[in-house]
């Protein structure tokens, strides 16, 4: 038996570290504003007697001496993963880590990752990054990284060892679906060039736009490709592709959205607290973009990317086509903690303009055309549809909000939540060689979700020739 009046030197530091760790959770709850019932204090006391109870035991009775700060750690990060795939604690150099990748480049390897049933996942690789001309593909597993077991990895620890300096190399071992053996794979770690904006015209007067991630400039290169391509022809349709674009920044989507919208409701939000309901509105713009639009998606057009695809669907301004959506439609708040930690916390959910939820649901196109890919194998004569990872197969996801009673009140200044799945990227002016015709109707006809667009494109505007 252990006695609860045993007051050793370790007994005093852990409790010393399981004050500071209760202190910490009660500062949260106090800037947060959130209220508890006397019974829910009561039962909150009684869990973290039990808490307090597990790290005695351990320190007493232990096969080996143990780190207080590390064990504790642990224990928050299992207490944030246990509510759903998005939250997460943050180290004091992983919180600084994120900071600074908001504002420039990185060097690491170029994908998009998860965690499903504690196996780290791909979601989508990003075009053009060494990962990408590795062949590596959604739902993907990455079970080992140099040879380290990816069970029950955080998601940050897994992005720490991803990433490191440019030029030198990774070895991961990836498992995918009817393989019978794991793949070691050596990648060659770059800085990662997430060109934000690429455009071309595809073909006389139909203009392509692709966005691969919302970030900082995204809207500012978005206007500068429409301008550039306004200047060389007449737009007379436009084909918006959203496909894999895994989100980034709210801010930077409601931006994008407004762009072709002169009036009403982008996105609102709604959470636990009256602090976290806003609603984000349209504003008449100087230009009136009035050609016809039509945006690509498909399994991966995630979170930002459902935002600008929802809002110009709502609002009748495009067409959606292709595959439904991700499904991520819940906001991450980013918290500090006095010890230089951070806490990335789900605290709302994203509705369309008609109020309609995304969260574990997606945005369902107007026109369905299913994603294909080309089989591996030589004997495969037809492509096959992929199975995509969607939010609604993550353990713990939250549930779909449904749709909104009431409009949530307008935000008056800009909301703390821009960080929504915030993308470090490097920002350029690379584009599109506006020269390869030929090589790009090649690309439009073995793409079947961008030529049906353009086919529609083409036929809107033969309608339109046509009015009296």
């Amino acid at each position: 038996m252990i006695s609860a009046s045993s007051c050793s030197p370790s007994r005093i530091l852990f409790k010393s570290f399981f004050l500071l760790s209760f202190c910490s959770l009660f500062c949260l709850f106090f800037l947060t504003k959130t209220t508890y019932s006397a019974d829910n204090t009561e039962a909150t006391y009684k869990n973290l007697e039990i808490f307090s109870n597990v790290l005695s035991i351990l320190e007493k009775n232990y096969v080996e001496k143990i780190d207080p700060e590390e064990v504790i750690q642990g224990a928050v990060k299992g207490m944030l993963t246990s509510l759903d795939p998005h939250s997460s604690y943050m180290k004091p150099e992983d919180f600084k880590e994120l900071q600074e990748e908001t504002k420039g480049s990185f060097s690491g390897i170029g994908i998009e990752i998860t965690i499903r049933d504690g196996i780290l996942t791909v979601v989508s690789p990003i075009e053009g990054t060494p990962a990408f001309k590795k062949g590596l593909k959604a739902r993907d597993m990455i079970v080992k990284i140099e040879d380290e077991s990816t069970k029950d990895m955080t998601l940050m620890e897994a992005v720490k060892k991803l990433r490191g300096p440019k030029g030198s190399e990774v070895t991961i071992s990836i498992l995918r679906e009817g393989w019978v053996d794991l793949k070691r794979i050596t990648i060659v770690r770059n800085i990662i060039p997430l060109v934000s904006v690429k455009f071309k015209f595809i073909e006389p007067g139909f203009a392509y736009v692709r966005i691969t991630n919302f970030q900082a400039k995204t809207t500012n290169e978005l206007k500068k490709a429409l301008e550039k391509l306004s200047g060389e022809e007449k737009i007379k349709g436009l084909i918006l592709d959203l496909r894999s674009n895994p989100g980034g920044l709210l801010e930077q989507a409601v931006k994008v959205s407004d762009l072709f919208l002169k009036e009403g409701v982008i996105v609102s939000t709604r959470g636990r607290l009256s602090d976290q309901d806003m609603t984000r509105k349209a504003h008449s713009s100087g230009k009136d973009y009035t050609f016809p639009i039509i945006i690509l998606v498909n399994e991966g057009s995630a979170s930002a990317a459902e935002i600008v695809a929802g809002a110009l669907q709502d609002h009748k301004r495009a067409l959606i086509l292709g595959a439904q959506t991700f499904g991520k439609g819940s906001v991450q708040t980013v918290i500090p903690m006095p010890s230089g930690a951070g806490l990335r916390l789900t605290t709302a959910r994203y509705y369309t303009p008609k109020g309609v939820s995304i969260q574990a649901k997606g945005i369902t196109p107007d026109i369905v055309v299913p994603t294909e890919i080309q089989d591996d194998s030589k004997a495969a004569k037809k492509p096959k549809k992929p199975h995509f990872l969607r939010e609604k197969d993550l353990k713990h996801h939250i549930k779909n909000g449904g749709v909104l009673k009431k409009e949530p009140k307008e935000s008056k200044e800009e909301s703390k939540k821009e960080k929504d799945e915030a993308t470090s990227a490097a920002t350029s002016d690379e584009e599109y060689d506006l020269s390869k015709e030929e090589k790009d109707r090649e690309l439009v006809k073995k793409d079947k979700q961008l030529h049906t667009a353009l086919l529609m494109l083409k036929g809107l505007h033969v309608f339109e020739t046509l009015k009296p």
